[in-house]
């Protein structure tokens, strides 16, 4: 995997913080909630950035006092680009990444560095689809740094389960959006395949996010990377037997009407990490609604209150 990285031209937020990895990319980040709260460190999915959690979600979570960290992850947002070329369509719907291409380990390092550099030695772990699946990876390869871990809409990396619809890899594989109102209409359109009717989106907020998503990864860059996060779950393979190692206390959240990762993926993940729980929503799609936020919060705040982190303050 090569380690050439650039950074987007994107507009800037007051907000945005910055630290540069050792041996891996710039990562962007912001910190919400009480500077002495338990370290709560929100892992966002495949193609999008660090606004993707609802500032309903973050707001819910800082008011019970917790201390909010979410990121950017590589090749999104206003964080670092990998410079080696994408794979190409075929690829894609193969299955075949590039041989440069980095995998899960390699955004779990990011994750633990990001960890570092802010004086955190363990945290609760909230990852939502592809950002399941990195949390799943440091919860298995660092256990020491993981309070507890909450997987959402997630799954194994096994071929057998958690499958996304064909319809759905159609749309993954299109090209870029070349103008911001391309972005804003691909989205809302993706979101009508994968969200759901029982917990409909805010068609205003949808938009107003879509719009600042293009704005902070750099305008027709914003994209750009998500085929190379595609080959990083695609290179990661079947995770199943590194699940069977997670010994942090793990809730494991799906909807049943998703067409991104199958509820089979929910499932088997519960059904890999010893002793872990399983909470299927019914109506939920794969996609953060008003709806289900509450609910959501409600959840991962037990489940956290149940094993809270007593390391992790400001060094």
């Amino acid at each position: 995997m090569t380690t050439s990285l650039e950074a987007p031209d994107a507009v800037e937020h007051p907000g945005d913080r910055f630290v540069d990895l050792p041996a891996g990319p710039t990562l962007c980040h912001r910190v919400d909630g009480p500077d002495d709260g338990e370290p709560l460190l929100l892992v966002a999915g495949l193609g999008i950035d660090l606004t993707s959690w609802p500032q309903r979600m973050v707001d819910g979570y800082a008011g019970r006092g917790f201390r909010v960290v979410r990121f950017d992850n590589r090749d999104v947002g206003r964080s670092s680009r990998v410079a080696t070329p994408p794979p190409g369509r075929l690829r894609q719907l193969l299955a075949r990444p590039r041989p440069d291409a980095y995998d899960l380990l390699d955004m779990a390092a990011d994750t633990v560095g990001l960890l570092d550099a802010l004086g955190i030695d363990r945290a609760h772990l909230v990852g939502m689809s592809m950002g399941g699946m990195i949390a799943q990876v440091v919860a298995a390869r660092h256990p020491a740094r993981v309070a507890t871990l909450t997987s959402i809409f997630s799954t194994t990396g096994s071929r057998r389960v958690g499958q996304p619809a064909r319809s759905t890899l159609l749309r993954l594989a299109a090209g870029a959006p070349r103008t911001v109102e391309e972005h804003v209409q691909r989205h809302r359109a993706m979101l009508g395949h994968i969200g759901s009717a029982t917990f409909p989106p805010d068609d205003e907020l949808e938009r107003a996010w879509a719009v600042g998503l293009w704005e902070r990864g750099g305008g027709p860059r914003a994209r750009a990377g998500v085929p190379r996060q595609i080959s990083a779950i695609q290179a990661s393979g079947d995770r199943t037997a590194d699940l069977r190692r997670v010994t942090a206390p793990t809730l494991v959240v799906h909807g049943d009407r998703d067409l991104m990762v199958h509820p089979t993926g929910g499932r088997a993940t519960a059904a890999a990490v010893p002793g872990a729980r399983h909470v299927e929503i019914a109506g939920m799609g794969h996609h953060l609604a008003p709806g289900v936020v509450d609910r959501l919060v409600e959840l991962t705040t037990e489940h956290a209150r149940q094993s809270p982190t007593t390391t992790g303050a400001p060094r």
